[in-house]
Formats: structure tokens, sequence, C-alpha cells
């Protein structure tokens, strides 16, 4: 079943008095429960096909359905809840917040989400923490913690509120490439756990062995996958 699916998908920018074209004419499926990675040079279209899957970003032209919803005609607010409930991101300069220790930063998506109780967030927190690997760290804020420990809560932010889909960009940009082996490992197994969709982009060739398929992308055009 596809969880994912883009027809014809356009992105433009202005750019002054051009135009750049970031995203010409993708066709695009992905199933459910795939790990899937986007590979392509900076400047490819790779995190512009993600910001237009997570809702972060609007297409120019063709058509996005997720979780079987044509994005494409929704309004903000129809976005933003699609956003909050089926999809987790992942960023490569990880965005936690930093006057919030590690379990406040995992809970703070299901409180935005207004329909759990505080006992229910606590428990789905510490079991996602304890299962990256952080129990020790639960109660230390993000200073304290090295880059792929702040990776790690990173992810366990992603998947609490147990999204369809998590959507990384560059998630091992920023981590020696040891750390990085690390949370890839780390994301395949959540995969697996979790059953959710996982999308990440890179253009380290090295990364792919990681994902069960590789569509590559440059100046726009998907290549292959």
């Amino acid at each position: 079943m596809n969880i994912i699916e883009i027809k014809g998908l356009k992105k433009d920018y202005p750019l002054g008095k051009t135009t750049v074209n970031a995203v010409r004419g993708v066709d695009l499926n992905i199933e459910e429960g795939e790990f899937i990675s986007i590979i392509g040079p900076s400047g490819s279209g790779k995190t512009t096909l993600l910001n237009v899957i997570g809702c972060i970003d609007t297409a120019t032209e063709g058509s996005v359905k997720v979780g079987g919803a044509e994005i494409t005609i929704m309004n903000d607010r129809a976005l933003t809840d699609l956003r909050l409930h089926k999809i987790g991101f992942i960023f490569q300069t990880f965005n936690l917040i930093p006057v919030l220790d590690v379990i406040e930063n995992v809970e703070f998506p299901l409180l935005l989400m207004k329909k759990h109780t505080k006992s229910e967030i606590r428990k789905r927190a510490l079991k996602l923490i304890e299962e990256v690997g952080l129990k020790e760290h639960a109660t230390h804020r993000p200073a304290e913690l090295s880059g792929g420990q702040r990776q790690r809560v990173a992810i366990a932010r992603a998947l609490v509120t147990n999204p369809d889909i998590v959507l990384a960009d560059e998630p091992t940009a920023n981590l020696d490439s040891v750390t990085g082996a690390q949370i890839l490992e780390l994301m395949r197994e959540m995969n697996k756990i979790e059953n959710t969709t996982f999308i990440f982009s890179t253009h380290d060739e090295h990364v792919l062995k990681y994902a069960n398929r590789v569509v590559k992308i440059k100046d726009g055009f998907i290549m292959e996958g």
C-alpha cells in the first residue's frame, strides 16, 4: 500500500528576476513501512522534496498524496494538523529546545496534540528514550549531550506521536562516521519496531547500504529509484 503518491511534482522559487526550478516533474510512490534514502548533491532538490511531503512547503504544480489525502488542496490548518499527527521530523541541526531536558523535548509534540494525559505523555516519552539508549540521560539538557545523543533525542521526539512517516533531512551530516552509522542503525531498528515509514535525504554514498530502496535525484529530476 502506498503511503505517499507523487505525480508531476514541480516546485519553483522566485529569486530576484529569475526562477529556480528546484523540483521538475517528479513521480514517486513510497510504500508503507519503507526505509528509503533520497540521495543527491547539494541543490539537487532532495530537501525541497522532503519539505513538500512534510507539508512545510507547497507544490507549484502536480499531485501529492500523503496517507491517501491530497495535500495540495488543503488549507493551512489542515496541513498543520496532518504534520502534527502523521509526520515526524529529524533535522541535521537537531532543533532541540535548549531550556528543556531530554524528557521535556521528547514530550513536546504530544503536549501540542492536547489529547493525552500527563501520565500517558510521560510513559510514552520514557519508553522511547529507553529505546534510543538515553535512559541515563533523561534529565540532561541538550548542551550536556554529544551530537549523537542529541540526534537520538530527535529520533525519539519524531516517533513520540506514533507518526505514519518520519522525514529525516541529512540526519548524519553533523556527526562523525561512526556516530552517523549508529544513528542510521537506530533509525532502521525503530523502523522495524514501530513500522514507521522512514525517508531520509543524504549526499553521502556510504549511507546507502542502510536503505532498502534508494532514490537518486539530480537537478530536480529523479534519475533512479
